[in-house]
């Protein structure tokens, strides 16, 4: 039997770096396997252009995304899928044994791990229980300014504020149930960082890089550098294992050099927008997935990675000729 070498990425969209990350790793152990990548509109994705192979597939909230996403798997002897975007967590974690089955390997988080990540509530408490403090979140009868609003199941920065004076509160804000009031943190008092973790098969840490955040552009760093730092004992010492975490995680925190308080933010548990800055750093987590889901290799924790790397990002353009779209 021919084993399934060949990777896809769903939501494929602007990760390039991403893509070509995969490509190459692959390509050093398995020369003829391919980087395939989906997205609902791959001929406007800069992604899919530069993928071995692309597809189209539904929107995830498409009652047949799963079914048309299996089969182009099958078709194309895809044995590692690899998620990009929240939206597309839970359902792929609710059906990754069924893929697996079918020996494609879907590098998601178990369903119970991904319901507290998509909350920020049970986020909170999730790292509580862990030992890591949170910022504070206030009744809405009951808040001290300034204060910072975020939805409970957001992403990308979307619907969040920062409100300073008490005239800016609206209904808006008090009367929807999926916005949080929480303590403001000052960015002149705190540094924030996301870390991009990676978990073994065995949901044990394997690897932390943390980055900071320099400059954010459409909720995505645009600019950070690699630190190693007090993140990676205090990730090291709360978060060794994590029931039901597997492959790249990314955490958010935000640090208070004056009083060495580390505070816990919220979880993606994917790949972020960041990750190259991780891998041209070291981070090899594509590496450490070929390794450990084709070639059944125990993963050892490391730290052998470039501390103080900048990443400094810019537009580039993909050119598609004869394009009647």
């Amino acid at each position: 039997m021919v084993m399934k070498v060949n990777i896809l990425i769903t939501s494929a969209g602007r990760r390039v770096s991403l893509v070509r990350a995969f490509q190459n790793e692959l390509k050093k152990i398995y020369p003829n396997g391919k980087v395939i990548a989906v997205d609902a509109r791959p001929e406007l994705s800069a992604a899919c252009m530069v993928a071995d192979y692309s597809f189209k597939v539904p929107k995830v909230n498409v009652e047949n995304y799963i079914q048309e996403l299996f089969r182009i798997c099958l078709e194309n002897s895809v044995g590692m899928v690899i998620p990009t975007i929240d939206t597309e967590l839970l359902i792929l974690s609710q059906n990754k044994l069924f893929f697996n089955k079918n020996k494609i390997n879907v590098i998601v988080s178990d369903e119970a791990f991904i319901r507290i990540c998509r909350n920020k509530r049970l986020t909170h408490n999730f790292f509580i229980s862990k030992g890591i403090e949170v910022a504070k979140e206030y009744d809405k009868n009951n808040y001290t300014l300034p204060l910072f609003i975020k939805p409970i199941d957001g992403s990308r920065s979307i619907d969040t504020f920062i409100i300073k004076d008490k005239k800016d509160i609206n209904d808006y804000h008090l009367k929807n149930d999926k916005l949080l009031f929480l303590e403001y943190l000052d960015q002149k008092e705190h540094i924030e960082y996301t870390c991009d973790i990676y978990y073994g098969r065995d949901s044990k840490l394997k690897c932390v890089i943390p980055r900071k955040r320099i400059e954010i552009r459409d909720g995505e760093v645009n600019k950070a550098k690699t630190e190693k730092n007090i993140l990676v004992s205090h990730i090291k010492k709360h978060l060794y294992e994590i029931n039901g975490a597997i492959g790249c995680l990314t955490a958010q925190f935000f640090y208070n050099k004056k009083n060495n308080r580390i505070i816990g933010i919220e979880i993606n548990p994917r790949f972020g927008g960041g990750a190259p800055l991780s891998y041209l750093a070291g981070g090899n987590f594509p590496k450490l997935l070929i390794e450990e889901y084709y070639q059944n290799k125990k993963i050892k924790y490391f730290d052998d990675w470039e501390d103080n790397l900048l990443m400094l990002r810019y537009d580039d353009e993909i050119l598609v000729h004869d394009y009647e779209g």
